[in-house]
């Protein structure tokens, strides 16, 4: 079970998509991680079995520092967080993390709060009036907070992984969504 309190001492490794200069990024992993299409959508054709959702934890907590500031959140301020694993045959591919403001959760946004184990990306992608900023990336590094938190107890060994993280709008009520991605070298 995810424990929110983790996140107030993540580092911020995420930096604007544009930084990372093509030599940097083999070319699979750049596909996937400055790719703007719905992410569920592309796991979901990926997925050779059973794709789905998996609910880890939801409420109400604080942010980290750095997604306060992705938000323009007070530091005190809580937000509603929702942690998920992206599961493909039981197999986690992407453990994703949203912060949802409280003034993001009025009106249509309501539903945010109650979408249980179902893809946030299907929401998303679904209202036109959705608006995507800029993609961040994050080479994560093993021994830090996000490492050992988005591969849980299959993390200590394995090597750096990749994330990637948005703020996505609402008509004008922001989110911020975070995509790690834990098995990138099975999928094409």
């Amino acid at each position: 079970m995810s424990h929110p309190r983790l996140h107030n001492h993540w580092e911020n490794p995420w930096h604007a998509g544009r930084r990372w200069r093509r030599a940097q990024l083999d070319p699979v992993l750049r596909d996937w991680l400055l790719d703007t299409s719905s992410l569920t959508r592309r796991l979901q054709a990926c997925c050779p079995g059973r794709f789905r959702v998996r609910l880890d934890w939801q409420g109400w907590a604080r942010p980290s520092l750095d997604e306060c500031r992705a938000l323009g959140l007070r530091r005190r301020q809580r937000a509603l967080i929702r942690e998920v694993h992206l599961l493909c045959d039981d197999r986690p591919w992407v453990f994703a993390r949203t912060v949802i403001p409280r003034a993001s959760l009025h009106g249509r946004g309501r539903r945010l709060a109650h979408l249980g184990e179902r893809p946030l990306g299907a929401v998303l992608f679904a209202d036109p009036r959705m608006q995507r900023d800029e993609v961040e990336i994050a080479r994560i590094e093993p021994g830090t907070a996000l490492h050992a938190h988005a591969l849980g107890d299959a993390g200590p060994d394995r090597d750096a992984i990749w994330g990637r993280r948005s703020v996505f709008w609402l008509g004008r009520k922001p989110l911020l969504v975070s995509e790690i991605f834990l098995n990138l070298q099975h999928r094409a």
